[in-house]
C-alpha cells in the first residue's frame, strides 16, 4: 500500500473494532462472529466474508498455536477498520517474534507428499488478502491484513 493510499485510509474510516481473545482456540468461534458481524454492517458479498473469514482463522490461529510457549497465557488482539472501499485487519500479540512474511511461498506444483509440512495457512492468507504486512514494535508482533472491498 503507498503512503498517500495509506494515509486517506486512516483518514477515511468508517468501522472500526476490535477482539481480543486469549491464546485458547476454542475462542475461535467468537472470532467468526466478530467478522460476521462486520461483513453484516459492509454488506459484504458471503463468498467475500466466507474468504475473509478463512484467512484470519488461519493467522490467529497460527498466533494461538505458536506465539506464546506451551502453558503460557497470551492474548491475541484483532482490531478491524474499514472505509469505503477498503477492509484491514491488524492482529497483534506480545508472542515470540515471528515474520510470517518471510515465509517462502509454497510450492504448490508438488504433490502433498513431496511439499515440506507447513506454511499453507500463511499461503492461503496471501491468496485471499490484497496485502499483508509485518511489524515488530514495541515489543508485539503486528500483521496487517487488507482486503480492497469495492
Amino acid at each position: 500500500m503507498n503512503e498517500r493510499i495509506d494515509s486517506e485510509f486512516k483518514e477515511e474510516k468508517c468501522l472500526k473494532r476490535l477482539l481480543t481473545l486469549p491464546n485458547d482456540i476454542s475462542t475461535i468461534p467468537q472470532l467468526s462472529e466478530f467478522i460476521e458481524g462486520i461483513g453484516e454492517e459492509l454488506c459484504l458479498d458471503m463468498s467475500v466474508l466466507m474468504s475473509l473469514n478463512l484467512a484470519l482463522e488461519e493467522a490467529v490461529v497460527n498466533v494461538m498455536e505458536y506465539a506464546y510457549p506451551p502453558d503460557v497465557k497470551g492474548d491475541v488482539t484483532i482490531e478491524a477498520i474499514a472505509n469505503e472501499t477498503q477492509l484491514e485487519f491488524i492482529i497483534s500479540d506480545s508472542g515470540i517474534p515471528f515474520d510470517p512474511t518471510k515465509k517462502e511461498a509454497v510450492d504448490t506444483t508438488l504433490s502433498a507428499e513431496e511439499r515440506p509440512i507447513g506454511g499453507l495457512g500463511i499461503h492461503l492468507v496471501r491468496e485471499i488478502m490484497d496485502s499483508v504486512k509485518y511489524e515488530y514494535k514495541d515489543h508485539k508482533n503486528i500483521l496487517s491484513l487488507s482486503k480492497i472491498i469495492k
